[in-house]
């Protein structure tokens, strides 16, 4: 019971008598307030096309620089042929200067969409009747000949100009003012019917180009965005793998140096104090970053992701990778120079799966094409290089999801590398990558011990 009074205490007051009618009555009258009677006259010049469309991108520069201004040079053409309208009509009456004089105000509200297409609008429909009494020529009320064409083409450009709710209000206008007209107007024939059938014919067409248009434009940013979070995603996703990838190789260090930390006192006799307290504050800060470390990635790790149970790949496991690629029919040969020598793991692995990686698009993209995998050991780093040819064969290339090249400049990135992608002039594919690696220290070359000796050679 309570809960009910307080609902009826927060309904605002009058909502009950407000109809779902009511309520869209409402709506349509501020649509037309919005739309016909709000700032009419405000200045929304009409904007040139873009050189680069893709009608004016064909064409060529010094044609392109005119061909912009082609909307502006139709509705002026629309209006210089309302005056002529208005001319032959006065010249078929005996050229009255005053049937002359009568294009000039539907001439001018056609010019005036260029630059405000609402205001257009009504001086072309509250000039309809004094038009028609000007240029009237028996043709029907209350349009003339002139204004017939000229309102036509300002519903036509107006609707262009606006949205598709304005046209429709625009053509309600127009038919309740001439339906106005043919109670009231009983001298001539009404030619509010043909008025009404030929805009709403125009209307339709301009209206359903203007909501392709939008439409188009609309999937474009749309595409676009998803484009964006796509590679966010894709982006993220790579960082989570590397993320999972690495925590082992850490991991597997911190518990080494934790270990090693704790046994080492126990291998020298009668270690001092100070000694057996460092090893014992070096354990807790290996067993502490170990444990932020997996509550860290227990944020990023999926909820049905499973720990491999064999160790992180590395270089040396490259023979068996090409072995499994040349199972699935890539011809691939390898080629290993200068001296090789133990890397870092994480260098390792991501090396690891550069080449994997860079394989497994070779095998979608350029299917029975070779490839080559070239390991450099450098003084300081390590240098990759994969290159496949051009597809051959009769089976077609399969489209992939974009994310390997992604993928392998993470990895580059991590490791303060640099990485290039991209087509060889053969229509192969080249991936190349260096890793930056500090060359290893000297290990430093144990002191000989001597013991003092007399002459005889004997120990003194």
């Amino acid at each position: 019971m309570t809960e009910t009074q307080t609902q009826t205490q927060t309904m605002p007051t009058g909502a009950k008598s407000r109809s779902p009618e009511y309520r869209l009555a409402a709506g349509a009258l501020s649509g037309l307030r919005q739309d016909l009677f709000k700032d009419p006259f405000a200045y929304r010049p009409l904007q040139p096309w873009s050189p680069d469309g893709p009608l004016l991108g064909r064409l060529p520069e010094r044609v392109r620089r005119y061909a912009v201004w082609t909307p502006h040079a139709v509705v002026l053409g629309a209006a210089l042929f309302t005056l002529l309208i208005a001319f032959a009509v006065g010249d078929s009456m005996g050229g009255d200067v005053i049937h002359a004089l009568s294009g000039f105000v539907p001439a001018l509200a056609v010019a005036m969409t260029l630059i405000r297409p609402v205001g257009a609008w009504w001086i072309s429909l509250v000039s309809t009747p004094f038009v028609a009494i000007m240029g009237g020529d028996g043709f029907g009320a209350p349009w003339a000949p002139a204004g017939f064409f000229a309102h036509l083409v300002v519903m036509t450009v107006v609707a262009a100009r606006t949205r598709p709710r304005t046209a429709a209000w625009m053509w309600a206008g127009t038919a309740a003012f001439g339906f106005f007209a043919s109670v009231f107007w009983y001298s001539m024939d009404p030619d509010t019917a043909p008025m009404l059938f030929v805009s709403a014919l125009a209307l339709l067409v301009t209206t359903s180009v203007h909501i392709r248009r939008e439409a188009k434009v609309e999937m474009t940013a749309q595409r676009q965005v998803t484009a964006v979070e796509r590679d966010k995603r894709t982006l993220l996703e790579e960082r989570t793998n590397i993320a999972r990838e690495l925590h082992d190789v850490v991991a597997h260090h911190m518990s080494v140096v934790a270990i090693q930390a704790e046994a080492a006192p126990y291998r020298v006799e009668n270690p001092p104090p100070e000694l057996e307290q460092a090893f014992v504050t070096i354990r807790e800060n290996a067993v502490a970053a170990l444990t932020e470390l997996r509550r860290v990635l227990g944020v990023v790790r999926a909820e049905d992701y499973e720990a491999p149970d064999a160790p992180q790949p590395t270089l040396a496991d490259l023979g068996r990778l090409l072995e499994n690629v040349r199972e699935a029919g890539l011809r691939v040969g390898q080629t290993v120079t200068g001296a090789v020598r133990d890397l870092p793991q994480g260098v390792e692995l991501s090396a690891y799966r550069i080449v994997q990686e860079a394989l497994s698009n070779a095998l979608r993209h350029a299917p029975g094409a070779e490839a080559c995998v070239e390991v450099s050991y450098v003084l300081g780093g390590l240098g990759l290089r994969i290159v496949n040819g051009p597809p051959t064969g009769l089976v077609k290339p399969s489209p992939g999801a974009g994310h390997g090249i992604t993928g392998m400049r993470e990895r580059i990135a991590m490791l303060s590398g640099e990485m290039t992608a991209g087509p060889t002039a053969d229509g192969g594919y080249e991936v190349a990558a260096f890793v930056p690696v500090a060359a290893p220290e000297p290990k430093p070359e144990p002191e000989a011990t001597t013991t003092a000796t007399d002459r005889s050679g004997d120990p003194a």
